[in-house]
């Protein structure tokens, strides 16, 4: 493989006419996808201004033009920079300046955002721009490229979501990605029948590289949302037929939390795939009871993101493990020290593989700099048992000591999860003076009226008593990042001004 849009080529020479992409009532076959992509392959070569290496930035919501500049990027050797368009502008400046990226490709679902970046050189894609350079509709045949691309060049630039810092750019080759698709043939059993359910955003791995750029490795169909709706997921998953979709917690639980979830029909779906933080046990059991497989997957942007999962046979006999190390991938589970952990001790997981991020963005250097000895350190705290299977406990930075012993956030809100006093809640320390640091649990009223006292009795006779939250902050809703996920600094002040 010398770069990622062979992928198309290939499925366009063999079935022209099927279909790669849906969006709404638009439809691309792989012939369409591909002569988009050797369009704008010719127009990053020889009219964006951008040489090879350069950064190639994307602001809009999920759309085809997205995958097929991603290609482009590939065939030409620039690098492709997603951008999450749920960040403030000060945000997105900062991610453009760290990435030494000076060219934007501006959707049409962001046209407000246009005017902010007026500092940058600006393209428009989606038609409705007045005096705007736009991407060409088309690119004669005499402009084709040749592929320059190649398997160990950087493709992907995708930032952290700074949950616990800022945020870092992670450096994904050509190869990362192949290899993590592989991973997900590996996991999902893909094939070109399939109908793959987009609705996470793209410029999150979750979204564009846990089952969309596999599903196009294989040939099979990406139905594409711009911005996921449960009331518009579920329609979708009535009229057509997905096999396989990515949800996050969140997004599950808006689809389970939907009027029309009780009689959608899902028949058609194989599995759903879930991860991104912890998951309650209580959302996977939910959807069992519908019929439909639940597998967990864990990873992180750095990783790919596939590093361990759960296969589709192993969804039922092992609800809330994480799944096993990938088979593309390395899995080390490591004490303080770094040494090596034996089976049920935890230790911070450690990922190595060809998927593997090539390492951080250095603005200075202009290249990644590599992890140490290729492995990614990825502070998250896991538990491995006698059949390989690994199950997850929390972040290193979440774990609260307290009293000598480690307390980890994560397994007290599995207690909380689901339950009827509480709409959401997170757990965080908060210094104290004789245990050092004591949980305590920052929480959005249910429905009905609940106080402190009912919070802390769910913990009775359930969690060992040093565990049990010393106190809880009643708030009106949880701080997030702009992925959805719990903002931990935020959520920390909150526990120790309650």
């Amino acid at each position: 493989m010398s770069d990622l849009a062979q992928w198309i080529d290939a499925h366009a020479a063999r079935a022209p006419q099927r279909a790669a992409l849906i969006c709404g009532e638009q439809v691309w076959s792989y012939a369409a996808l591909a002569a988009r992509i050797a369009g704008l392959a010719a127009w990053l070569e020889h009219d964006s201004g951008l040489a090879p290496g350069a950064r190639l930035a994307w602001l809009g919501h999920n759309d085809p033009e997205l995958l097929a500049l991603l290609f482009a990027c590939a065939r030409t050797g620039r690098v492709f920079l997603p951008l999450n368009w749920r960040l403030g502008q000060s945000e997105i400046e900062a991610v453009l300046d760290d990435a030494g990226c000076a060219t934007v490709v501006v959707d049409r679902s962001c046209h407000e955002r246009i005017e902010a970046l007026a500092g940058r050189t600006l393209w428009t894609a989606g038609g409705g721009w007045p005096a705007r350079p736009a991407l060409p509709d088309a690119v004669g045949t005499s402009r084709v490229v040749n592929g320059r691309g190649r398997a160990d060049a950087p493709l992907l630039l995708v930032y952290t979501s700074g949950t616990t810092g800022t945020p870092k750019g992670a450096v994904l080759t050509q190869e990362a990605l192949l290899y993590n698709a592989l991973n997900s043939l590996d996991m999902h059993d893909v094939n070109a029948r399939d109908v793959v359910l987009t609705v996470l955003p793209m410029f999150h791995v979750g979204g564009l590289n846990i089952q969309t750029l596999p599903a196009l490795y294989r040939g099979a169909t990406v139905v594409l949302v711009p911005r996921f709706e449960p009331a518009q997921t579920l329609e979708l998953i009535a009229r057509r037929r997905p096999s396989l979709t990515v949800q996050v917690p969140a997004t599950l639980q808006a689809l389970l939390a939907a009027p029309g979830w009780a009689t959608t029909d899902l028949s058609s779906l194989r599995a759903i795939t879930t991860g991104s933080t912890d998951v309650p046990v209580c959302l996977i059991e939910a959807v069992h009871a519908r019929g439909v497989p639940v597998i967990q997957v864990y990873g992180a942007t750095e990783t790919g993101p596939l590093a361990i999962y759960q296969t589709i046979p192993e969804a039922r006999c092992s609800v809330g493990s994480i799944g096993r190390a990938g088979l593309h991938t390395e899995i080390s589970l490591r004490d303080q020290n770094g040494q090596a952990c034996g089976p049920d001790a935890a230790g911070e997981i450690w990922v190595r593989g060809p998927h593997v991020a090539s390492g951080y963005w250095d603005r200075a250097r202009g290249a990644a700099v590599p992890f140490a000895g290729g492995w990614f350190k990825s502070g998250d705290v896991a538990v491995r048992d006698a059949a390989g299977l690994y199950w997850f406990k929390d972040r290193i930075k979440h774990v609260i000591i307290s009293g000598g012993e480690n307390v980890y956030p994560a397994e007290l809100e599995r207690v909380l999860a689901g339950h009827r006093l509480l709409k959401e809640a997170a757990v965080a320390g908060r210094p104290d003076a004789r245990w050092g640091e004591v949980p305590v649990v920052v929480a959005v009223r249910g429905d009905g009226a609940v106080e402190r006292a009912d919070v802390l009795a769910l913990f009775e006779g359930r969690l060992a008593r040093y565990k049990h939250p010393r106190d809880v902050v009643f708030v009106d809703a949880l701080p997030r990042t702009a992925l959805g996920k719990v903002e931990v600094r935020k959520l920390r002040e909150l526990a120790r001004g309650g």
